[in-house]
């Protein structure tokens, strides 16, 4: 078949699809409804890459499938379009980001057409529309109203390269996930959202969702819930010093305590003849990165702030240190030190020559180690003697009762810093007045309009603060000059709640109808990448808890089931980006073989949720498969007459089908489509065996029906062509996927093993149901060249299974 057939059918097809309108969501039928959606792109470049069709193509295809089993599919498309990719995008290119940005979509849109897609363009939502991001500072106004959003002065991850301060999940092994440079932390006043607050919940409601067990494990370790104690210390300038610890048994042998460098007591802590030392310590801080601080092999160093503070147990003072390995984000960001029971503390207290006072006796000071085992309390006044479990238990109902402390639980989870010093955007609706303060913006002036003419290059401030048509307003309280907040929200924020906007996406009312989106969520279906594990899923989690709170959702997870596409890495080995520029455009291949010889290949080539390094080597084959597809169709559209015949040559072809729909149903339920078509090649090698034999039977034609609706989620434009060839005007994506045909099941063989005395000695290849005399008289000749002058005492028989000869 010929590239220019295929592109006269994939016309066909599609011209089809669009007049009867195959994508259209049916309203009147909620009950059957079925959610089916991708992870949105980012148009940050020029061209959809390969990729970005491994993961649409082929969630389409199951789309397709579902369709066909009779689910009211909704499969809605869209584009990430705020954010530092498509922003960088336009400097490299010289362009404005709104410009480059829509023509980018422009040329992606084309693409996803050009595949075949049943995407629903009718709901189409771009992030970077007035229309969208009016909704999605709405979201943030509900957050605020609700007390979940503020804004503070807070050690911030920042990137010298895209001049934006990064979310903690946004940096990897202490670089940009963007551009790779070495992240900084800088001190800035940011805007936060309290996801904290709903730590233990994100946490518990992992445990009903069909996700991969992987992905809620990294949650899980994200969210980081401990348990354990505070202790509070007492010094005489800022008083209490909460410290939490998961071994508060161990609090008579604390020597010193310990502060992140960046905790906001420091400078209050520290005194005059350690100042310097001290802030060129924090100086040096901040040059490192969170993963050079929490190193193991990291040497651990420190400085005295000259402040003391007072054991609440033993009624001793203890001097406050600050060092690089104790992060502000764990804890209450100080820990207490127990140099006998802890390796890291030893190490510190062994450098600087600090007390070390052993709490469990089997410390030994010559072993020149930390002991972290267990054992009985020693130097631990009312604990001694009691072993580490039950001095947890007495310790903390000491504190409790004393009012220095108690049992508590801590979260490795920071709240959500959505400020960016960027402009590509949307802008946080947040006014300044000097005599209001800080302003919600009213929900009748929203959208908060992101101007046009401003200079974007970033350069560590805010390019908003530049416009000052944009930052001088009027307070919508009092009416007197005021100004805009000139950060921009974290893109993050436009994807957290996109999923309630695309079934309603033309409401220009609200950001969505309740009613109906209750009946539409939650996502039945959702695929996209891992990568996205602790930050989109988590934070989408967070919105939709927010929202359901304040009464808008009845459901508290956004979506049900969750699977992970592979990656399909570049040529060069590493992870396809466009960021990288080694991405592999799909057009080539496209143009070459056609839309369903290139999606059947990603089908065929890949194990979905693992992917692989891409080679093009195996295109040409199934290029060369399609062909023979094509030939058993013609050979079949010339036979004249078809008789009325079912022999064994019919039901082996009968059963081939039957067994193939059993097992391409489950392959596409379960995302399996590498083994779906390689049972679909199975199947056709059987019809072409059947027709090369010269017969006609009239089973041909549901074997041929039944083979085109199989082919159709893998192949949809030549199955649409093949199935009007057999004579039907309707598309083939509104008929009744086939179902297993139990009668046809009775006339396959299965095996049955036959035994002497339950040891196998052949195995016979029989038809399903045989009656224990016919399996008897065949087995007989393997079993009497087995006796051996024995003798048959007893036959146990078990329909389907075994027959098993029982001999003396």
């Amino acid at each position: 078949m010929n590239i220019e057939k295929i592109k006269q059918i994939e016309k066909f097809a599609k011209d089809k699809w669009e007049r009867e309108r195959l994508s259209a969501f049916d309203h009147s039928k909620m009950g059957k409804k079925l959610y089916v959606m991708d992870m949105f792109s980012y148009p940050s470049g020029a061209k959809l890459h390969l990729g970005h069709w491994f993961n649409f193509g082929l969630v389409d295809s199951y789309a397709r499938f579902k369709k066909m089993q009779g689910f009211n599919v909704f499969q809605p498309m869209g584009f990430d379009a705020f954010g530092l990719p498509a922003e960088n995008y336009a400097i490299k290119t010289g362009t404005h980001p709104y410009d480059s940005t829509m023509k980018n979509i422009e040329v992606m849109r084309g693409q996803l057409k050009e595949m075949g897609g049943m995407f629903d363009w009718s709901n189409e939502v771009v992030t970077c529309d007035p229309e969208y991001y009016k909704w999605t500072q709405w979201v943030f106004c509900e957050l605020y109203k609700r007390g979940l959003a503020y804004k503070k002065a807070a050690p911030a991850n920042w990137c010298p390269s895209c001049q934006t301060v990064l979310a903690r999940e946004q940096v990897k092994q202490g670089k940009c996930e963007r551009c790779g440079s070495d992240v900084h932390i800088k001190n800035m006043n940011q805007w936060f959202l309290k996801i904290t607050d709903y730590a233990e919940e994100l946490l518990t409601g992992l445990d009903g969702l069909d996700w991969p067990e992987k992905t809620k494990a990294m949650q899980r370790n994200w969210i980081g819930k401990s348990e354990g104690s505070s202790v509070i210390f007492k010094n005489d300038v800022v008083g209490d010093l909460e410290i939490f610890t998961t071994r508060p048994d161990t609090v008579f042998g604390v020597t010193y305590i310990v502060m992140a460098p960046e905790h906001e007591l420091v400078n209050k802590l520290v005194t005059a003849e350690h100042a310097e030392e001290v802030e060129a310590y924090v100086r040096n801080t901040e040059r490192m990165t969170e993963i050079e601080r929490q190193s193991t092999s990291h040497e651990k160093t420190g400085v005295f702030t000259g402040s003391y503070a007072e054991n609440p147990v033993t009624g001793k003072k203890v001097q406050i240190w600050i060092s690089d390995y104790v992060l502000e984000s764990y804890g209450t960001g100080i820990v207490m030190a127990v140099p006998a029971h802890d390796d890291r503390d030893y190490e510190f207290a062994t450098k600087y020559g600090l007390e070390i006072v052993p709490v469990i006796d089997a410390f030994e000071p010559d072993n020149h180690c930390a002991y972290t085992g267990e054992g009985k309390m020693i130097n631990s006044a009312f604990l001694d003697g009691m072993s580490v479990e039950e001095a947890k238990s007495a310790i903390v109902d000491y504190l409790s009762i004393n009012g220095v402390g108690g049992k508590k639980v801590t979260y490795r989870l920071r709240d959500w810093l959505i400020s960016r010093q960027r402009y590509w955007g949307a802008p946080i609706p947040i006014i300044y007045c000097d005599d209001c303060g800080e302003v919600l913006v009213p929900d009748e002036q929203l959208p908060v309009l992101l101007p046009y003419d401003v200079d974007f290059k970033p350069d560590g401030e805010s390019p908003l603060a530049r416009c000052e048509s944009f930052v001088k307003t009027v307070c919508p309280c009092c009416g007197k000059e005021a100004r805009r907040e000139v950060d921009t929200m974290d893109t993050f924020m436009c994807s957290s709640w996109y999923m309630l906007r695309y079934p309603d996406a033309r409401n220009d009312k609200q950001a969505f109808d309740p009613d109906f989106i209750n009946q539409m969520l939650p996502v039945d279906k959702y695929v996209g990448g891992a990568e996205h594990s602790c930050m989109h899923l988590i934070y989408a989690r967070f919105v939709t808890k927010v929202l359901r709170d304040a009464g808008y959702l009845k459901f508290d997870e956004p979506f049900t089931s969750l699977v992970h596409q592979g990656t399909i890495l570049g040529p060069d080995g590493q992870k396809m980006s466009k960021s990288k520029g080694n991405t592999v455009s799909p057009d080539e291949y496209i143009d070459k073989f056609g839309s369903d010889v290139f999606r059947t290949y990603l089908m065929f080539g890949f194990n979905y949720t693992e992917g692989g390094p891409w080679s093009e080597s195996g295109i040409a084959s199934i290029q060369k498969y399609y062909d023979r597809v094509d030939r058993i169709f013609e050979k079949y559209l010339r036979i004249e007459k078809l008789e009325d015949i079912c022999e064994d040559e019919e039901i082996k072809l009968l059963i081939a089908v039957n067994s193939t729909i059993d097992k391409i149903t489950n392959g596409l339920d379960t995302f399996q489509f590498n083994t779906t078509i390689a049972r679909m090649m199975e199947l056709f090698s059987n019809i072409r065996s059947y027709l090369d034999t010269g017969r006609n039977s009239k089973i041909l034609i549901d074997v041929m029906e039944n083979v085109t609706k199989l082919m159709a989620p893998e192949a949809p434009h030549l199955a649409e062509y093949y199935w009007e060839s057999l004579g039907h005007t309707c598309s083939i994506f509104k008929e009744k996927w086939p179902e297993v045909d139990e009668k046809i099941g009775m006339y396959a063989n299965i095996n049955i093993p036959v035994q002497i005395n339950s040891k196998n000695i052949t195995v016979l290849n029989v038809k399903k149901d045989i009656s224990e005399e016919e399996i008897q008289k065949m087995a007989m000749d393997y079993v009497n060249a087995k006796l051996n002058g024995c003798e048959i005492k007893k036959v146990i028989f078990v329909p389907n299974r075994i027959i098993n000869f029982v001999v003396k």
